[in-house]
């Protein structure tokens, strides 16, 4: 008995027969996959179908004529906008990836004079502009320059 006004646990009158309730297990539905017609192949995403090849569900991406490969979009080095200072931004992740590099035994090039520290040695190889790694900076129209670490002034 309840000492909520005398039913039990299932609901019913004290003294009563319980009554269990009834739930009706729903029927999941199968998905659907449609058969292909007759002659057409079945493509999974990325495959080719013929020379319209569109990984994305992207509509305009099937206009192939417009589309630029990414090395067209590189700005030659005569017509570039951007100004040659390095940012602070660009100076910290050469500096790290340098550090990095030479950490995990890349060569060294510049005389170390005793300097153990890879942070310092990539600082000393960006000061006497030694460092073998490209600056790339990206416009908003996709477009993009390319500068050597020898090029741009600090």
């Amino acid at each position: 008995m309840s000492d909520y006004g005398g039913e039990d646990d299932f609901g019913d009158v004290a003294g009563g027969e319980a009554e269990v309730p009834y739930y009706e297990e729903e029927e999941v539905p199968e998905e659907y996959e449609p058969e292909p017609a007759e002659g057409e192949e079945h493509l999974q995403n990325g495959e080719e179908d013929g020379d319209n090849v569109i990984v994305s569900g992207d509509p305009s991406a099937a206009a192939k004529e417009n589309v630029k490969s990414h090395k067209d979009k590189k700005i030659p080095n005569d017509q570039r906008i951007t100004t040659p200072y390095m940012t602070k931004y660009e100076k910290a992740r050469i500096l790290g990836t340098r550090a990095l590099q030479i950490s995990m035994n890349a060569p060294v090039l510049v005389d170390l004079e005793g300097e153990t520290d890879p942070l310092q040695i990539a600082i000393k190889e960006l000061r006497e502009k030694k460092v073998p790694l490209i600056v790339r900076r990206y416009m908003p129209d996709g477009f993009y320059e390319d500068w050597t670490c020898e090029e741009l002034l600090q």
